[in-house]
């Protein structure tokens, strides 16, 4: 599988994309006229940039409004393509894209533009070049595939075939199957995009809102499976207009375009077996079963207070590990490391974060062939020197720098807590049965990488994005899920927000807040009550609305407003949640009691959460909201 990407697709000069898009292990690039046009190179010298690279220009693109036309502009777009062709043979490559025309004066008609491509293609057989004829969705006369192959198939010649793009057929809602039809030697290039599914112009949907392959909700693997169907068997490329990776950062976005890939050719040869993708085989996704244990980076300073927050939620110290000053809490299926380790990679994580979730452990049917589909997928590996007695744990790196370790129940990975920890029997706790769902924050422009590294990796599936509300600015969730794993990405722009100022005072650490699952939440609650734990306050205003909104039962309302207990519902179920007092660096705890088929995560409570939060870390003399 060749796979290739278009400069306008991340930012930076051209240098520096060039240097992003090899490192992420791409084959070759296709050239934006804009971006060579911006640049101070010389058509020889970008030529020699891309080879230096390793990669090759698959792709010269666009030459705008070329068929149809009457004279004298017929013979002006000739004479341009002329020039084009001599460029593309400084540049070296061979295939220029022809989108459709959107010129007021173009004129139609199938036979006419025939013919225009037809003359074309004689002039770049003379250049010793190609031309493909992409439909734009917002062509004026062509903007549909079929529409462009009946072109070329008329125009009937060996230098001229078609070039298609996921969102212009997708985007316009056209059946993807229809281009099983088109000969294969005839698609001359691929070009692939996903999109959210929002109602909008297109031409401002596609220059503002495309993004990599399953990080949207068009049917790209539809898409790319009636492409590989058809024989075709050139490079596939990203062409992904998208203000937030304009902005973000060139590596990053260089990767999650090749991890797309893979992640797609991936879908396609599962979905529909009998076709033939080159890609190299890897393990297919597999659902976590559930989050094993969780590691917390702190330093014998700070490690006083987090365990003094975690006997009030209930846990018990149980276990010492038998060569690491790492303690193990417990409750009911609940795992929770302490490391103050002095050196290795926990230490690194508290010292760049402070008191931070360093790693997350999940047991997974098979952790090799967990770990062997997450490196084929560019998740980068995580080697760290294992001591005497200690079990070999396969682990990759996760969100904020963090570690995820993989675990299942047929190896001897089963044995962690026999082999690598003295334990002894826990008491009683809170009634916490599991860890329902992890939040975890990052910078906004990061939140489509990790749902992409979650969804490709571990199959994980996507909720719809919601807007959360802070007093100080909109935070973007989306929650996703595979098996026992559950997280939700919230996405920070403002940096007033709850969710901004976790980013920047903890420098990015990965986890904000735990939610654990208990099966009776007022039980739960009495007992926390008992402990002393630092329960959130929420306001008298809310169980006035949340009485009126639901129709509950007043006795249940007063019941949930002496426990300071939120209350959501769904088609599917009801849904509890209580919550911590947030620390000094921000992580909080919650607690959620999922009644039925609740699928959600109490989102429509957030934003009185949050400013509860913001109410209960009011400094003295600060007047109230």
């Amino acid at each position: 599988m060749k796979t290739s990407i278009a400069t306008v697709s991340i930012s930076g000069g051209f240098a520096e994309k060039l240097t992003a898009i090899a490192g992420a292990g791409f084959d070759g690039i296709e050239i934006f006229e804009q971006d060579f046009i911006a640049s101070d190179f010389t058509p020889a010298e970008v030529g020699a940039m891309v080879r230096d690279a390793g990669l090759t220009i698959t792709l010269f693109q666009p030459f705008r409004d070329f068929e149809g036309l009457p004279e004298p502009l017929r013979s002006r777009a000739f004479a341009r393509a002329a020039r084009k062709f001599d460029l593309m043979n400084q540049l070296g490559t061979d295939l220029v894209l022809v989108c459709s025309s959107v010129h007021p004066a173009a004129m139609g008609g199938i036979d006419r533009m025939a013919q225009d491509f037809h003359d074309l293609g004689d002039l770049a057989a003379r250049h010793g070049v190609r031309v493909g004829f992409e439909a734009l969705a917002w062509g004026r006369h062509v903007n549909d595939h079929r529409d462009a192959w009946e072109v070329v198939r008329r125009a009937d010649h060996a230098q001229v075939g078609v070039i298609l793009d996921s969102f212009h057929t997708l985007g316009r809602k056209i059946d993807p199957d229809t281009i099983r039809r088109i000969p294969g030697d005839k698609i001359f290039f691929v070009q692939l995009a996903d999109a959210p599914a929002i109602e909008m112009d297109l031409l401002y949907r596609s220059r503002h809102f495309r993004n990599m392959p399953g990080e949207g909700d068009l049917d790209v693997t539809g898409f790319m499976r009636a492409v590989t169907a058809t024989g075709y068997a050139g490079p596939i490329s990203l062409e992904i207009f998208n203000d937030q990776f304009r902005a973000g950062l060139p590596r990053l976005v260089a990767t999650d375009g090749h991890r797309s890939l893979i992640s797609l050719m991936d879908s396609v040869r599962r979905t529909e077996p009998t076709l033939a993708v080159d890609l190299p085989t890897f393990p297919a996704p597999a659902p976590v079963q559930r989050i094993e244990f969780l590691e917390f980076a702190t330093s014998a300073t700070d490690a006083p207070a987090l365990e003094s927050l975690l006997s009030a939620t209930g846990f018990a110290q149980t276990g010492t590990h038998v060569s690491r000053p790492v303690k193990l809490w417990r409750q009911g299926e609940i795992n929770i490391l302490v490391n103050t380790d002095g050196e290795g990679f926990s230490r690194t994580s508290y010292v760049a974060h402070g008191t931070t979730v360093s790693e997350v452990a999940l047991l997974v049917p098979d952790a090799r062939a967990a770990h062997t589909r997450a490196l084929a997928l560019l998740a980068q590996d995580h080697d760290q020197p294992v001591r005497a007695g200690e079990l070999d744990i396969p682990a990759i790196r996760g969100v904020g720098g963090s570690m995820i370790r993989l675990l299942d129940p047929r190896s001897d990975l089963a044995r962690i807590w026999d082999v690598d920890f003295r334990t002894q029997a826990a008491g009683p706790g809170a009634g916490l049965t599991g860890i329902d769902h992890l939040g975890q924050t990052m910078a906004y422009d990061e939140m489509l990488s990790w749902a992409l590294y979650y969804t490709s990796i571990f199959g994980a599936t996507k909720a719809p994005m919601v807007d959360v509300a802070d007093p100080d600015g909109l935070v973007r969730s989306q929650a996703v899920q595979s098996g026992g794993l559950r997280v939700t990405l919230n996405g920070a722009e403002a940096r007033r927000t709850l969710a901004g100022r976790f980013v920047e005072e903890t420098f990015g650490a990965s986890v904000q807040h735990i939610a654990f699952g208990t099966a009776d939440i007022f039980a739960t609650a009495a007992e926390l009550a008992s402990r002393d734990f630092p329960v959130l306050e929420i306001g008298a205003n809310y169980y006035d609305d949340v009485e009126a909104r639901f129709g509950l039962d007043p006795a249940l309302v007063a019941r949930m407003k002496a426990a300071n207990v939120l209350y959501d519902e769904d088609a599917g179920g009801q849904f509890f949640q209580l919550y911590s007092a947030s620390r000094p660096d921000g992580l909080f705890f919650e607690i959620v009691q999922r009644q039925g088929n609740y699928l959600g995560y109490g989102a429509p409570n957030a934003p009185f959460r949050i400013a509860a939060q913001k109410r209960s870390t009011r400094p003295s003399g600060m007047p109230r909201t």
